[in-house]
This record gives structure tokens, C-alpha cells and sequence, in this order.
């Protein structure tokens, strides 16, 4: 949280709306999450003239009271109010904390316009038992009746609620690095505080010696004062504190909050009586124990920085003071530590105890030297004035800081090909005026010197560029549609046949599974149909993963199994992979297992049990999605794991492309369908681009008929005659019953077709149609000695 009452004090924005101000914040690149405001309307200082007691009331008061304009009647029952105080006056309409509203009203009969205020009872304090008897607040303060209380209370302050992006580092941690960000978007200056004071004679070296004995540690200043005088703090840091969300305590542990908050800076106060006269930093022993100012017993690693009197720890470097050097009410000399510590090992210590705290926070993003030395010197100022502290003359020092300065060269076309705008020498001159970098221009090349407390900025072109376009606008960058040629993003190759694939088996119901490409020998024995040699490891982790698969099947079937076993029904599966044989063959493969009802409706009693007509349709549906429709045949066959009356394999173009069929019932005895293709096979296919067919405007006629034949004979060799026996005019032919039975022979089957004839340029006659159906019923006749039912 960032007070905007303390940022006046190093940046002019009086006249400022605070609220405009936090979207110019915003648009320059920090987010300004909240603009909270502490103030309570209708809030003013008044003066109690009279005070008597309520004539209904053993504890209520009837009070009259100036509040400037007009002198009010406010019943209180505060024990401490009194005639001629001056106190905090809640007037009608006043909204307090709680959505408490203040109403005109009676109490008890007597009128009573507004409310004299507690401190508990405006959100300022606790509503404890010792604030509640405190009773109502005494003003003690020069303002006058019917002046705003919240310039009393310091709730006048407007704050602001920051989400620093990671990257900004810790500049906007601190009243003094959020000052200068708001001075280079107003283009003010920023005024830096007092930070000048008085040293005695005596040296701090004579009474401190400093050994610095680890890496983790470039940099430690340290300053003594002596004769402080513990006491309450000025009511300007107690307020500034309490809008920051810190409790204030006492004068000399609230300086060193305050410097924390100002400079971004944590401090550390010891008492040096306490201390003795050597400060040793140096990594920590493994299992060292320090008792940390929350009276916790903390266990340190070899990887935790400690600050020691020589021997003991006296404090956890960057995350937490030691009970055994801690400034109490009897503390006299202070010894002041500002240091620098390396930001990760504060992290991981601080994480790894659980004391993540606002010291901690700001050493783990890194520190700004030139502020270490700034703080150090504007807490002696502090003690100085507020604690009447006497400040010793020098300071021991220990500096292993890298002071190289980050220097940038570039030229103004640079930044425009960045930013993709167009600004001149001057433009960016204004705007690295405006960041307070110092800079040189020579021609039309700039060196840009980054200044310390921009620790997020790297010396390099870039980062230059981001804060000139922060502060120029983004909202005045012109939007272009980028010049460079697009295309459409598409599936290619086997991906793009893999994803066709998947999304069509998806869509006909089936669910897909992964398996292991390596699987037990017993599994890599079943269904070789193809004759590949299984790749066999030579060092496996076990038996059940030592061999590569060839064959996808198995593996669907262990699934299978799995299901089952748990009372799964109705299971469709597929599974899309590779598999290799002996000589590193690399091929692609889809599996189907279809087993139980593929359609089912309770409600309607139907039940669709799949069989081999249903994965055969599976098959055909796929194949003809592919772009493979009248180019592929089922062929009779025996296969290996299946039944030798229900099992195929399928041809494209004449080649083998895969199997399907019942897993035979003497490997499982469920109905089982199975089928597996190659789809490295069917990638290579050529596939036609789709032709575009008009509907015929002209009627088809339809015509049955069924022929008794043997039972050896294949269906689709009386497809392949009828198809020749029709001639053009037979446009589709399809199998609608099979019978076997009482009506035919004992060694026939019936086999019923739908014939449809049409012609897309007229309208077929009876007649001709009726002379191609005999045709078709003849040739069948003599050629398979078939004979036609219900003839």
C-alpha cells in the first residue's frame, strides 16, 4: 500500500485528482489494483461548551457543542466528557465504519444531532476493554470547531493498492521509488528528504569492529548513536505507519519501519550494550539455534546468513533480530545495520522459516547501495530530531558492491523499429528527461546512464525502449495488420488422417485407450496375422514389458478384461499407435474391440447386440469417411485368436490393409468383435478429390427379389453379377434378410435384394425396367443355379 499523503512529501500532486492520477499509474505500465480512501464524511473537530447531566440518565450527558458553523445538542454517555474539550463530532449523514449511519434523533426525550466519537468507534483503534473506558477521544490539536477530523485522525490520506508485476523488482515497494514514477508521468521533480544531522566526536570504529565472513553478504554499513530516549512517536509517523498496515510501537522501532517504507531499505537497531563491541556476518552453522524477537527457538542450516557478536548469533541476516541484542524501554546506544544481502538465500530462509515479513519481502528482491547509504543517514537524522539521539562520527563499512555503471548507447531509429512508431531526438529526449536518466546526445546516438534504483532495468536497448513507450502510451501506438503472408493452419500427412480417424470412430461411439507399446511374451504371441518378428528387449525391467508389440489386439483385450472385471458393460474401444518388428519397421495401427448392445433404449425395450455385421459397418463407415467408398472388399479367411467362420480380411485396392472378425472362443469365451488396420497403409492411398453429383430430377423405381443358393456361396459374388447383369441402369444394390430355414433347403440359404434403377437424363419406363430385372433374374439362375423364391 502506498500512502499518497507521504508521497506529496517528495512529489508536488496537490492539485492532482487522485483517482485520474491512479489510471495515468495504470496506463504507464504499474497496475494500480485499488485507490482506497480512509476518509469519513462529515467528520469535524468540536468544542464542548456546555455539559450537563441528562435529567432521565444516571450516566448520559446533554452537551452543547460548536462544531464552527452552528453551536448542536448531542446526548453522550461517555464517562470523560466534559465542558471545554475539544472532541471528534460524527454529524447526520456521517457513514462509520460497520455501515453505521448518523441519524438526528431523541434519546430518552431530549434531542441529540450527532455523535461524539471514540477512537475504537472510527475504525482508528481496537474496540478492546481498556479503549472502550478510555471513552470518547480528547482532541489535542490546534485545528478548530467545524474543521475536518480527519486531518486530525489521518484518515484524510488516499491510498493506493499496487499489483507490481514480478519483473518491475522493488522500485514501487517504497514511497521514494513510487515518488519518482510518479514525477516522470506528471513531469515534476522528485524532492528527497532531510537527511542531515550532527555527529560528536567519538568514532564509531572505537567502539565496533566489523568482519565480514561469507559471500552472501557484498555490502554492511553500520552507524552508532547514543542517549536515545524511548518515547512515543510524532503523530505524523504513527499515522503514516498505520495507513501503511504497521502498528506502531514506539519512536525508535517505528524510525526504523519508517526509513523501511521511505528508501525500501529494512534496517536493523541493536542495543549495543547488549551487542558488545563485534559484529561478525557469516554463514550459519548446520543446527545453529537463535531465539528470534517473537520468542520462537529457530533451528539454522549451513545455508542461512547470521549476523554474530563473534561468536553467538545475534541476528537472522535479512528476515529477523535476535531477543538477546532487541531495543527495549532501557535501551541507551543503538547500533544501526544497513546491509545488503544476497536476495535468494534471503528468500529460501525466510520461506523455509516461515517468516516471510516487509524486511525480508524488499532483501529478497535485491537493494540499491546508493539507498542503503541513504537510509542509514536519514535514520540518524530521525533518531536525532525525534529520539534526541547523539550520532557518533563515521561509520564501519563493508563494500564488495559491483559500482559499474549501466550505460546504454542506441539511436532513435532503433526504438521506433521496437515500438513500431515514429519519434524524433527530442521526443525521446522529453521522455528520458521525464525518467530522471541522465543521458548524452551526440549526433543522433544517445548514451543513457540507468540509474541505481531501477535494479530491473538492464543495460540493453530493449528495456530502454519498454520505458519510452510506457510513458509515451501505448494507447497512441497506431494498431497495423502485421505484413507478413498467413495461411490457414491444417492437419497434414498422418496427422491429419490420425485425427480423422479418432474423431470418426468418437463420433460412432466408441472410447479410445492407450496402452503400453511394450507387452509380456504371451501377449506378443497372439494374433500374428501378419508374421512380423516381435523385437524382443535385451535388459527389461520385467517379464510383462520385455517384448514390442506387433499387434494392437491384445492390448484392447487386457482392457477389455480390466472393465469387465469391474462390471462394466456395453464396452467399445479403440487405439491408435505404432508398433516395430525386428528390422526397426516403424508402423501405425488402429484397433477396434466392440463387445455387448451398441444401441440400447430401456424406455422402448430395444436392444442392438453387436455382431459381425456391426463392426463390419464400423469398418465401411470409416473407410468410406476416408474417401475409400467401392474401393475395398471383406475376404474370407483364418486368422490366428479368431473364429474361422467369422473372420476376414480387408483389401484396399487389392491389398491387405488389415483383419476383423469374433475373437475365436477358445481364447475368450465372450462375444468378442475385433478388427485392426494399418493406417500407415491407408495414408499412403491415394484418395480422389470429392466430385460434386447432382440429384436426379427424375423418379427411381425400386424393385425386391431373393434367391435360394447354396450355403457356400459368398454374397458378394451375387452382388458382382447382378451389378454386371443391370448394366447403367442399376444405380444401388444392398442386402436388406438373410434366411435360413424351413422354407429353403437344408444346404441353402435365402439372400433378399433392393434393386433401384434410374436414369439422371429421363424417366425410366416399366417396360425397360421390368426387361433388365428379368435379365438380371436369368443370368443369376444359370450362373449359380439359383432359384427365385415366390416365383
Amino acid at each position: 500500500m502506498i500512502s499518497l499523503n507521504w508521497v506529496k512529501d517528495y512529489v508536488d500532486i496537490e492539485n492532482e485528482d487522485l483517482h485520474e492520477l491512479a489510471v495515468k499509474v495504470t496506463k504507464a505500465g504499474v497496475n494500480v489494483e485499488q485507490v482506497v480512501s480512509k476518509h469519513i464524511d462529515n467528520l469535524v473537530i468540536g468544542y464542548v461548551k456546555t455539559c450537563i447531566m441528562h435529567p432521565d440518565s444516571d450516566h448520559l450527558h446533554i452537551c452543547q457543542v460548536d462544531v464552527g458553523s452552528t453551536t448542536t445538542q448531542i446526548v453522550c454517555g461517555a464517562p470523560n466528557v466534559r465542558e471545554g474539550i475539544k472532541v471528534i463530532v460524527a454529524l447526520p449523514g456521517c457513514v462509520l465504519p460497520g455501515n453505521f449511519e448518523i441519524k438526528a434523533g431523541k434519546i430518552r426525550g431530549q434531542e441529540s444531532n450527532g455523535m461524539i466519537c471514540a477512537l475504537f468507534e472510527l475504525g482508528v483503534e481496537e474496540k478492546t476493554e481498556e479503549n472502550y473506558n478510555k471513552g470518547i477521544e480528547e482532541v489535542h490539536s490546534d485545528l478548530n470547531p467545524g474543521e475536518d477530523a480527519n486531518i486530525y485522525l489521518g484518515t484524510d490520506d488516499t491510498l493506493y493498492e499496487l499489483d507490481v508485476h514480478k519483473h518491475r523488482n522493488n522500485d514501487c515497494y517504497y514511497h521514494i521509488g513510487f515518488a519518482y514514477e510518479i514525477a516522470c508521468i506528471l513531469n515534476k521533480p522528485v524532492r528527497l528528504p532531510e537527511a542531515t544531522y550532527k555527529e560528536i566526536k567519538e568514532n564509531v570504529k572505537d567502539n565496533i569492529t566489523l568482519s565480514v565472513d561469507t559471500d552472501k553478504c557484498p555490502y554492511y554499513t553500520a552507524k552508532m548513536v547514543r542517549d536515545v530516549v524511548i518515547k512515543e512517536s510524532p503523530e505524523f509517523i504513527k499515522k503514516r505507519l498505520i495507513s501503511a498496515g504497521m502498528r506502531p510501537i514506539n519512536n525508535v522501532v517505528d524510525i526504523s519501519n519508517y526509513v523501511m517504507l521511505e528508501y525500501g531499505q529494512p534496517l536493523h537497531f541493536f542495543d549495543k550494550n547488549k551487542l558488545g563491541d563485534k559484529i561478525l556476518v557469516r554463514d550459519a552453522k548446520e543446527n545453529e539455534e537463535i531465539i528470534t524477537l517473537d520468542g520462537q527457538k529457530r533451528i539454522l542450516k549451513s545455508s542461512d546468513t547470521v549476523i554474530t557478536d563473534g561468536k553467538k548469533p545475534v541476528c537472522i541476516a535479512g528476515v529477523m533480530g535476535g531477543e538477546n541484542t532487541d531495543v527495549d524501554e532501557s535501551t541507551k546506544d543503538i547500533l544501526i545495520e544497513s546491509a545488503i544481502f544476497d536476495a535468494v538465500s534471503i528468500r529460501y530462509t525466510a520461506s523455509r522459516l516461515n517468516l516471510k515479513s516487509e524486511a525480508s519481502i524488499r532483501y529478497g528482491k535485491g537493494l540499491n547501495y546508493e539507498y542503503t547509504d541513504a537510509a542509514i543517514n536519514r535514520a540518524c537524522y530521525l533518531l536525532e530530531k525525534y529520539a534526541d539521539a547523539k550520532v557518533l562520527s563515521g561509520t564501519v563499512k563493508h563494500d564488495k558492491v559491483d559500482k559499474k555503471e549501466k550505460v546504454v548507447t542506441f539511436k532513435t531509429s532503433a526504438i521506433n523499429t521496437l515500438l513500431g512508431i515514429t519519434l524524433t531526438d527530442e521526443d525521446v529526449k522529453t521522455e528520458l528527461k521525464r525518467l530522471d536518466f541522465p543521458f548524452e546526445n551526440k549526433k543522433d546516438t544517445f548514451t543513457v546512464t540507468i540509474p541505481r534504483r531501477r535494479l530491473d532495468i538492464d543495460p540493453n536497448i530493449n528495456d530502454i525502449a519498454e520505458e519510452i513507450g510506457r510513458l509515451y502510451g501505448y494507447h497512441n501506438l497506431v494498431s497495423t495488420l502485421p505484413s507478413v503472408p498467413t495461411r490457414r493452419g491444417v492437419y497434414v500427412g498422418d496427422v491429419l488422417i490420425r485425427k480423422q480417424i479418432s474423431k470418426r470412430l468418437r463420433m460412432l461411439g466408441l472410447n479410445e485407450t492407450k496402452n503400453y507399446t511394450l507387452v509380456s511374451p504371451e501377449m506378443a504371441s497372439k494374433f500374428r496375422y501378419d508374421e512380423e518378428e516381435a523385437v524382443v528387449l535385451p535388459n527389461p525391467m520385467s517379464v510383462d514389458k520385455s517384448v514390442v508389440r506387433t499387434s494392437l489386439l491384445p492390448s484392447l483385450i487386457n482392457v477389455y478384461e480390466y472393465n469387465k472385471a469391474r462390471r462394466v458393460e456395453d464396452i467399445f474401444l479403440y487405439e491408435i499407435a505404432k508398433n516395430y518388428e525386428k528390422d526397426y519397421k516403424e508402423e501405425s495401427k488402429v484397433a477396434i474391440l466392440m463387445e455387448g448392445n451398441y444401441l440400447l433404449n430401456n424406455w422402448q425395450g430395444l436392444k442392438v447386440k453387436c455382431d459381425f455385421y456391426t463392426i463390419k459397418g464400423i469398418i465401411e463407415n470409416l473407410l468410406d469417411y476416408l474417401g475409400f467408398k467401392n474401393r475395398y472388399t471383406f475376404e474370407k479367411a483364418t486368422l490366428p485368436e479368431m473364429h474361422p467362420g467369422m473372420s476376414a480380411i480387408i483389401k484396399l485396392d487389392r491389398e491387405m490393409v488389415g483383419i476383423i472378425g469374433r475373437v475365436h472362443p477358445n481364447y475368450k469365451k465372450d462375444e468378442i468383435y475385433v478388427a485392426e488396420l494399418s493406417m500407415t497403409k491407408l495414408y499412403e492411398k491415394q484418395v480422389k478429390p470429392i466430385k460434386f453429383k447432382e440429384a436426379s430430377k427424375y423418379p427411381e423405381i425400386k424393385k425386391d427379389l431373393a434367391f435360394a443358393v447354396k450355403k457356400d456361396l459368398e454374397a458378394e459374388e451375387l452382388i458382382n453379377q447382378i451389378r454386371k447383369s443391370g448394366g447403367r441402369l442399376l444405380t444401388e444394390i444392398s442386402i436388406f434378410d438373410l434366411y435360413v430355414g424351413e422354407n429353403v433347403g437344408s444346404d441353402e440359404k435365402s439372400i433378399a435384394f433392393a434393386l433401384t434403377f434410374s436414369d439422371p437424363t429421363r424417366t425410366l419406363s416399366d417396360e425397360e425396367v421390368t426387361e433388365v430385372f428379368d435379365k438380371i433374374i436369368r443370368e443369376v439362375e444359370n450362373k449359380f443355379d439359383a432359384k427365385l423364391r415366390n416365383k
